[in-house]
């Protein structure tokens, strides 16, 4: 693991991207290959100038792993293994993608189809430390460097990954080297990534949904690709000002009855910590006093038409964003549909 316990604030700890523990095992790879030994500890520089330095677990003589550390992030591959292996090559420094790392195969990514899904930041790092130890050892820079994750084509099971057109495992992120807990970069990152592939690949059509019920709902009722659907969880907004920016013809939103208030309501953050349902609002918007229940749900179950209300407040908000076509569905939690409009 990275010896640096770095912390935001006094309970959340820091953590490093897949690309850096990739850069750090390279690193010690790379001085197995050119200095005869891996060493058991590494240094490297991260693009804003830190240093941190990564324990290394030696696997062959030109051959090194990492343990992902991410912090006190909930990331999938927080504790797995990240290995680089390198060997002599010709004509500069050539990515590989190893057991557990993914290929690209549709366009719309930073990565051409077909290469290793090896981000260009993490591969900017590489090739520095390349060009840095070539230096030091007196090498030509030509490497082969081919990247794996033990247990990534599992792990890859559990992320965008499969809808993003990565096949086979997990991609190699990060642009700056470190996870921040919670900061939900690495979320409204993909949503973005869904967003590229899905115009890349000429989709007139996608929806952002706030979960995995809503998802197949709104699928299954457009019969959508897979591809064409945004898991855009609590980030309404994170999406919508990208759609803004690179529009699609499109755009279906659907959720739940809850955070779909919240969005009618003019909140872009929909978690539950961040934004709140407004029940002076709704008893504005019914004529009815709704400011003793605890639930957007109980305030329908009082009110059945609050939800027709709720679908064409949130398409206007939603409209108010994006220059689409644009048509809302809500649901409850069992998955019934209990408004649509647009």
């Amino acid at each position: 693991m990275a010896s640096e316990r770095m912390s935001d604030t006094p309970k959340l700890r820091r953590g490093w991207t897949t690309g850096a523990c990739a850069t750090a095992a390279c690193k010690a790879a790379l001085t197995g290959l050119w200095g005869g030994t891996v060493p058991e500890r590494v240094t490297i520089t991260l693009p804003k100038g830190e240093k941190p330095s990564f324990e290394i677990l030696r696997i062959g003589p030109a051959e090194a792993g990492v343990i992902k550390d991410a912090g006190d992030d909930p990331d999938v591959t927080h504790g797995a293994e990240v290995r680089v292996s390198v060997a002599s090559s010709t004509g500069g420094v050539v990515f590989r993608a190893g057991e557990g790392v993914g290929t690209v195969t549709k366009p719309g990514l930073p990565i051409a189809v077909g290469e290793p899904a090896i981000n260009p930041v993490p591969r900017a790092m590489m090739d520095e430390v390349v060009g840095e130890l070539a230096a030091e050892y007196g090498r030509v820079p030509d490497v082969e460097i081919t990247v794996s994750v033990v247990g990534g084509a599992a792990l890859a099971a559990k992320t965008w990954n499969p809808r993003l057109g990565i096949r086979g495992g997990l991609s190699i992120l990060g642009t700056t080297g470190i996870v921040r807990p919670f900061s939900c970069a690495a979320w409204i990152a993909s949503i973005h990534r869904g967003i590229d592939v899905a115009r890349a690949d000429g989709l007139t059509h996608v929806a952002g949904c706030t979960g995995a019920t809503s998802e197949e709902v709104v699928q299954a009722l457009h019969r959508l690709p897979g591809h064409a659907m945004l898991d855009m969880g609590d980030f309404a907004g994170g999406m919508l000002k990208y759609l803004r920016r690179h529009p699609i013809e499109r755009v279906t939103v659907g959720g739940g009855i809850g955070k779909l208030t919240k969005l009618a309501q003019g909140a872009m953050d929909l978690h539950s910590g961040r934004s709140e349902v407004d029940f002076a609002i709704l008893s504005d918007w019914t004529g009815q006093d709704l400011t003793g229940c605890n639930t957007a749900l109980e305030a329908v179950t009082r009110v059945p038409d609050l939800a027709q209300i709720v679908a064409q407040k949130a398409r206007a908000r939603v409209q108010e964003m994006i220059e689409a076509q644009v048509d809302i569905v809500v649901i409850d939690r069992a998955g019934n549909v209990l408004a649509r409009d647009g």
